[in-house]
């Protein structure tokens, strides 16, 4: 097989790729939106749900970004949203005055339990189907 034909099929997984992860957004979003969250929203309350316990079950929101497709910016006005909704809680960090914390409300525990099979049933039907 000749380099270009290789190049085309990777291009062509490649664009694959794309479009299951954006229809599966999509998705997600739609299912979500009656519950007042996207897709995003989702994965940051799904991260600090599963935040290790020795934690507190908080997480600093520098290690968010690393897990969230969002730029820190945009994460940080996300997380604002989700804390003027009642969901998750900030705080300074003790030992370094410039570090956040980020943890799960009650509210915010309650609204993922509710939605988390949601989510899994689209991810379920977009990805196994």
């Amino acid at each position: 097989m000749g380099a270009n034909a290789a190049g085309a099929r990777l291009e062509e997984q490649w664009r694959d790729i794309l479009s299951v992860h954006a229809r599966t957004m999509c998705e997600i979003d739609r299912v979500l939106h009656p519950h007042g969250l996207g897709a995003s929203d989702f994965e940051v309350l799904d991260i600090l749900a599963s935040a290790s316990p020795e934690g507190g079950d908080q997480c600093r929101v520098q290690n968010l970004v690393g897990r969230v497709h969002l730029s820190q910016s945009a994460l940080s006005r996300l997380i604002g949203r989700l804390e003027k909704d009642g969901l998750v809680e900030r705080s300074v960090c003790a030992e370094d005055r410039r570090g956040v914390w980020v943890s799960l409300t009650r509210k915010g525990r309650d609204l993922h339990a509710e939605v988390l099979p949601l989510q899994r049933a689209v991810l379920a039907r977009m990805l196994n189907g």
